[in-house]
């Protein structure tokens, strides 16, 4: 049976810095480089949510999922400390980690199986995208 998949782009501006305490300053500095910098530094994010919309013919509430992301995810994170957040208080605040912290956000809010994929454009460089754990 195929699938038709629907993808919504979001966005959202935010600090961080790349540390993790089981290193060293020096291991820090060699891991991250410049993004160890103790001031931290920002992000135009781009997040990209891609859920399973069902076939051609049925119809998909995007208002309903904008909503959702922009309760849950961008008024969260937007011009915020990403360090700050709680779900990162064991975590490093990586592209890969945040991707999978969305992803947690979101599955439990939508009908189970509905959320296919989500992905982050932390930098024009740097794109990360999550499918859950397999």
């Amino acid at each position: 049976m195929s699938q038709i998949f629907v993808t919504r782009r979001y966005r959202f501006c935010a600090a961080h810095r790349l540390h993790t305490d089981l290193l060293s300053p020096e291991e820090n500095w060699a891991a991250f480089g410049k993004c160890n910098n103790t001031n931290g530094h920002g992000h135009n994010y781009v997040v990209l949510v891609t859920i399973r919309a069902g076939t051609a013919e049925s119809m998909t509430d995007l208002d309903s999922l904008d909503r959702l992301v922009t309760d849950t995810v961008i008024e969260r994170f937007d011009h915020q400390d990403l360090n700050s957040d709680p779900a990162f208080s064991a975590l490093t605040t990586t592209g890969e980690n945040l991707v999978a912290v969305i992803w947690d956000i979101l599955t439990p809010l939508l009908p189970a199986g509905r959320l296919h994929k989500v992905g982050v454009i932390e930098t024009r460089d740097n794109y990360f995208e999550y499918t859950g754990a397999s």
